[in-house]
């Protein structure tokens, strides 16, 4: 029992290694950019522009301040570790499909600004989560999905031009969420899997249906 606690802690441990270092990294810039009292907007992705490309790596790293930093890496660090212990087997594919197609498809499909920020990682990753674990109809990810339902139900109506989002891009949430619901049906049959029922656990349930369907003397 030890030894099984020990390992869980480990990997509870490890699943956050990675989300940290892109969280550590996207302090480092948003510190730098303060000491140096600048704005690197010009490292966002400008859609259907050549200078604008260089954002597609580069986006989720910049923030226009302190507030949109916080804003995204709760819910980046807490998906993210979500992400590395649930799925770790698959976990950076996941993560590098949705970074890179979340981008793309932002450079193709927004309106003409500099869109910076992680939040269509953050959009990605939660969509990734609450579908995987709906269509692998295996209750431990079921669970998954619930919770992260329960606890970012909220970015929903980030997805959607409402007036009060003119300055943010919900574009960006858009195509992240899209990212992640791709990448969920793609890797589908990757990851954890619902375990089938052996034969004896077969032939002992058709016993007990057959026992059900007897009529009675």
């Amino acid at each position: 029992m030890d030894n099984r606690l020990k390992t869980e802690r480990k990997r509870i441990i490890y699943s956050t290694v990675f989300p940290l270092f892109i969280l550590f990294l996207m302090f480092t810039v948003r510190l730098v950019e303060t000491l140096e009292n600048g704005h690197w907007f010009f490292l966002g992705v400008k859609p259907l522009s050549v200078e604008g490309l260089v954002g597609i790596i580069t986006a989720p790293f910049i923030h226009a301040d302190w507030a949109h930093f916080i804003a995204n890496a709760g819910p980046f660090l807490v998906l993210g570790s979500v992400l590395f212990y649930v799925y770790r087997d698959i976990a950076f594919k996941v993560f590098i499909w949705i970074y890179l197609l979340a981008g793309v498809w932002l450079w193709f499909g927004a309106r003409d600004a500099w869109h910076i920020g992680a939040s269509g990682l953050v959009y990605g990753i939660a969509s990734f989560l609450f579908l995987s674990g709906i269509i692998r109809n295996y209750v431990p990810l079921i669970a998954v999905s619930m919770l992260v339902t329960f606890l970012y139900g909220g970015l929903f109506w980030g997805l959607f031009p409402m007036e009060w989002q003119v300055e943010y891009s919900w574009e960006a949430h858009f195509w992240g969420a899209l990212a992640g619901i791709v990448v969920a049906v793609v890797y589908r049959k990757e990851g954890p899997q619902k375990k089938p029922m052996l034969e004896d656990e077969n032939n002992d349930a058709l016993e007990r249906t057959e026992d059900w369907d007897s009529p009675m003397l």
